[in-house]
């Protein structure tokens, strides 16, 4: 719990005269955002073949897992792990490149192999099947995934991201370009990572990706960016991943999604300058479980990190529990 957090949610009931019991504030605080300091404390490594994998883990009971964007880590899930915590086990992976996640020496870090991994992840946690939510290149995975390892995802939250008919978008061509000269993380990351005013700005970031201008926060970004930018091997890395992203692994991907019984919800920031407008509904034909789309107008790419209260709603009622 953040302390500071639960404090000035007793001291706004105390001065409101509310007739607020300890524990209602205490279940409160429980569920607010986790900060940084919070999230980093919360970290565990678990050892696989591909390397020691990072993740934070909320709650107990089945599964939950949360699959970031690029170039995120698991620290985009920080306000919806508290409050799914009290339904599902939640666990928030970085993936390989990105994040805390150490890769081991000479291994892939693309999809396929990204996917291999959250698999070896749950195998090494004892966590048989997951409810599965996942937004931007996680969203990638997470249909390799359902179509690989039907039997391991209960259900799956998709936001914006790949389809079959657009990964990679054209939007990201520039980045990998840039990755196959080993420029991307000096050139882009980096000075905005020291600038987050850059960062928040229409040529960053925040301007692409996000519909609040404030965000990124200062400390988003410095949890985001510091990991890929600590040493040559990270960046290299990143180059790494951004370059797996060329070749599109969902081609063929449909008739295994068609014959998926998983039941599947897509939620879609209507603002999407990255994704093609038309991913919504062509994933909704997709699945052979679709549950509909939802429409979020305004909302840009990442928009589960400036509006956790919609992917708790769409999760909750997803999985068939209550508030």
């Amino acid at each position: 719990m953040n302390r500071r957090r639960f404090l000035a949610l007793a001291a706004a009931g105390v001065a409101a005269g509310a007739a607020t019991s300890f524990d209602s504030l205490a279940a409160a605080a429980a569920e607010a955002p986790l900060d940084a300091a919070a999230f980093n404390a919360a970290r565990r490594f678990v050892r696989t073949a591909f390397g020691n994998i990072a993740y934070v883990e909320r709650g107990a009971g089945a599964g939950a897992l949360f699959l970031h964007g690029f170039p995120l880590n698991g620290f985009q899930w920080r306000g919806a792990l508290p409050a799914l915590a009290r339904h599902r086990r939640c666990i928030a992976p970085d993936f390989m490149a990105l994040g805390h996640t150490e890769v081991a020496a000479g291994q892939d870090v693309g999809p396929q192999a990204q996917a291999a991994m959250l698999i070896a992840l749950l195998d090494a946690l004892k966590i048989g099947s997951v409810d599965l939510i996942a937004n931007d290149s996680g969203s990638q995975v997470a249909q390799l995934l359902v179509a690989r390892h039907p039997g391991r995802v209960r259900t799956l939250l998709l936001t914006n991201g790949d389809s079959e008919i657009d990964s990679p978008p054209p939007a990201l061509a520039p980045v990998i370009e840039l990755s196959k000269a080993g420029r991307y993380c000096d050139e882009w990351l980096a000075p905005w990572r020291a600038d987050p005013a850059l960062a928040r700005s229409p040529q960053g970031i925040g301007g692409l990706c996000y519909a609040d201008p404030a965000h990124p926060t200062d400390e988003a970004i410095e949890a985001y960016f510091a990991p890929i930018l600590a040493t040559p091997a990270r960046k290299a890395l990143m180059h790494a991943y951004a370059i797996s992203l060329e070749r599109n692994p969902l081609l063929g991907i449909r008739p295994a999604l068609r014959r998926s019984r998983v039941p599947t919800r897509i939620v879609w920031g209507t603002a999407d300058t990255i994704f093609s407008a038309d991913s919504p509904d062509h994933l909704e034909r997709s699945f052979g479980a679709s549950r509909g789309v939802r429409r979020l107008e305004g909302a840009r790419l990442f928009w589960p990190e400036e509006r956790p209260e919609v992917i708790v709603e769409e999760a909750r009622r997803l999985w068939g529990v209550a508030g």
